[in-house]
């Protein structure tokens, strides 16, 4: 927690830009989306001025319950918002800030010296987009309620509900989001811990405490707080991991009002991990704080390297790629003024950071070179491997760019779809060549291509680049995507609009799906995040009767259809277990898993990169214990395993 601002905290504080309009209609250009992720938004923008509360130094503590309603709760022990008449709208200052748009304590500097949210927007567009809101303040002695109804309508103003002990203050958010705006109105919890734990990483210190109460089971929920902060952080997301040197490198400076917090640990895989955050705000696409941390890491090491002879003479220097190979990165900008760059605020613009956030970083990190000697020469010999294994693999990249769909070794793998139009093209990876011999027989030739395996793919997790591209099916897979990879790779040449994985609903097939997703998850993420990954969803179940044929998922969908039959139908129904993908004939194959009508496709999404990484380390990485682990805990779930 911060140290307090001195400012005085009241009506003043709050400035009024402009009124409530538009939010109900054009919802989207509030909250990016009206589906699940646009529902979740809503809790964090009310979460956000709590810790708004905490980063000026009067809040320990936020409470978010899902109740049994599907409203949700979110209580703090800030403040409290100001109760008085607002001298501009003639309301009290609780209305005002719930119903008109760009009015709150982040625009005079004084009241909060960084904010996250919508700038002030976050509580209005709430309510704009709720079925109801209660907003209770404790303060002065009393408690206060204010009730909101259809959109922000007030249906109770504020008014003195009962006293409180004289030292208690805060404020207790209560919203039931309308179910006529969004896709959906059911919470997910675990989407929302996830996000609750990140914020307690990022605000060390700060308590706080998440709780469903739609489970029965759940009367305490799950408390986060974390007193190391991001150090924290680097170590939760390197707990599958081997690190290379035991401390964890925590810099923390700050340059003309901007504070910058880094930590850092070096381990044993290949791939790294940086994540960045402005003001509490997950800039996925980085921006000038990341860009000035990344260039100081470089130079700084190089630096270092050069002055201590790691580096000869005849040696180039070591690129980004070299020095962030096993990196696991956070960092966190409190920014008083941040300019975001998209809709979303994915990417911090601000261009005077570039240079401040470099000259903090690399202050803090030659200091640590120095002291540190024998983990300075782990680290920068870590780099040198990735440096020459770089090197090998740009030959070997460079003779895979050059192949193409008409060379030798690539021609009869592929049987590639007639259109040349990747937004109506598809390919089915397929495990196996009579897989393959029926999808070929079963496909729709003019959209859909077929590339079948014919071994395993190499485990990514445990390979660099270098080695990777030495595998004839990557190399296959890297030809028919036409994307290239690493330094090459270019999303808009991407060769087919679908990636469908196809393989059997058994051991083998789900260990070669999970090679394929962690293949793609570190080498070609950026189609994955785009969303042209899917997983094909052989039924496992054939139900006849008469004349109507139907397939089932599993069991829970079997037991379901057959209620759903009447009892003379039901008795003389057949039902036939599935064979293998490899053991379907062509129809069988075009009707359960390739037919654009009929089949059931799995859409491969990384809405949390962390736990995705876990995931991938836990079932892929060289511990043995955590798979052994991972396995038993998910035992029930693998009768038809997706990651």
């Amino acid at each position: 927690m911060e140290e307090k601002t001195n400012e005085k905290y009241d009506s003043s504080s709050i400035q009024v830009l402009e009124g409530l309009e538009a939010v109900r209609k054009r919802p989207g250009m509030y909250i990016g989306t009206t589906d699940v992720k646009g529902l979740h938004h809503l809790v964090w923008e009310i979460v956000d001025n709590a810790i708004d509360e905490s980063l000026a130094g009067y809040c320990n503590n936020v409470e978010i319950v899902i109740n049994k309603d599907n409203s949700v709760t979110v209580k703090d022990d800030g403040r409290g918002i100001p109760v008085e008449i607002h001298p501009k709208t003639g309301i009290s200052t609780v209305e005002t800030v719930y119903t008109v748009l760009h009015a709150g304590g982040k625009f005079d500097g004084k009241s909060y010296k960084v904010s996250g949210g919508l700038h002030g927007v976050g509580a209005s567009v709430v309510n704009a987009l709720s079925s109801w809101v209660e907003v209770t303040v404790y303060k002065d002695s009393k408690i206060y309620k204010v009730r909101f109804e259809n959109g922000g309508h007030i249906v109770e103003p504020l008014h003195v509900i009962g006293e409180c002990e004289p030292n208690r203050t805060g404020t207790t958010v209560t919203f039931k989001p309308d179910p006529n705006i969004f896709d959906t109105d059911i919470f997910d919890y675990e989407t929302l811990k996830v996000r609750t734990r990140e914020l307690a990483f990022l605000n060390k210190g700060l308590s706080l405490n998440i709780r469903d109460d739609r489970d029965m089971e759940d009367t305490t929920g799950e408390t986060f707080m974390y007193e190391g902060g991001i150090s924290e952080y680097v170590r939760f997301i390197n707990q599958e991991k081997t690190p290379i040197h035991e401390d964890i490198i925590h810099l923390i400076g700050e340059k003309e009002g901007v504070m910058f917090e880094v930590a850092m640990q070096y381990n044993t895989s290949y791939n790294s991990n940086i994540y960045s955050f402005v003001n509490n705000i997950n800039t996925h696409d980085g921006g000038t704080h990341e860009e000035g941390v990344r260039r100081a890491l470089t130079r700084v090491i190089n630096s270092y390297a050069r002055k201590n002879n790691l580096l000869k003479e005849k040696d180039e220097n070591l690129k980004d790629d070299d020095v962030k190979e096993g990196l696991t990165m956070i960092i966190s900008c409190k920014h008083p003024n941040p300019q975001f760059e998209g809709q979303t605020k994915g990417r911090l613009g601000n261009s005077e950071v570039r240079s401040l956030a470099d000259s903090v970083f690399s202050e803090g990190f030659e200091r640590f070179l120095l002291e540190n000697p024998d983990e300075a020469r782990t680290i920068i010999g870590k780099a040198i491997l990735a440096r020459n294994a770089r090197m090998a693999a740009k030959k070997a990249r460079e003779a895979t760019r050059k192949s193409d769909l008409s060379t030798t070794n690539f021609f009869g793998k592929l049987s590639d779809c007639k259109s040349k139009d990747p937004t109506e093209s598809e390919i089915f990876i397929v495990e196996g060549d009579s897989a393959g011999g029926s999808a070929k027989k079963g496909r729709d030739s003019m959209t859909q291509a077929i590339l079948p395996l014919r071994g395993k793919i190499l485990n990514v997790e445990k390979a660099r680049l270098d080695k990777a591209l030495g595998n004839e099916e990557i190399k296959t897979i890297i030809t028919a995507f036409g994307t290239g990879i690493g330094e090459y790779f270019d999303l808009s040449k991407l060769r087919y609009d679908k990636i469908i994985i196809m393989t059997d609903a058994d051991v083998d097939g789900s260990h070669i799906r999970v090679l394929l997703l962690t293949l793609f998850y570190r080498f070609f993420k950026p189609i994955v995040e785009a969303g042209h990954v899917y997983a094909a969803q052989p039924p496992l179940f054939r139900i006849m009767h008469g004349k109507t044929r139907k397939y089932v998922l599993d069991e829970e969908e079997l037991n379901s259809y057959l209620k759903s039959l009447p009892e003379n139908v039901r008795n003389r129904a057949e039902i036939a277990r599935m064979k293998g993908l490899g053991e379907m004939d062509a129809e069988e194959l075009n009707e359960t898993t390739m037919d654009i009508n009929k089949r059931i496709l799995r859409k491969i999404t990384v809405d949390d990169c962390v736990a995705a990484d876990s995931v991938f380390e836990k079932l892929m990485g060289d511990e043995v214990e955590p798979r052994r682990q991972f396995i038993e805990e998910n035992a029930i779930y693998v009768q038809n395993l997706d990651i």
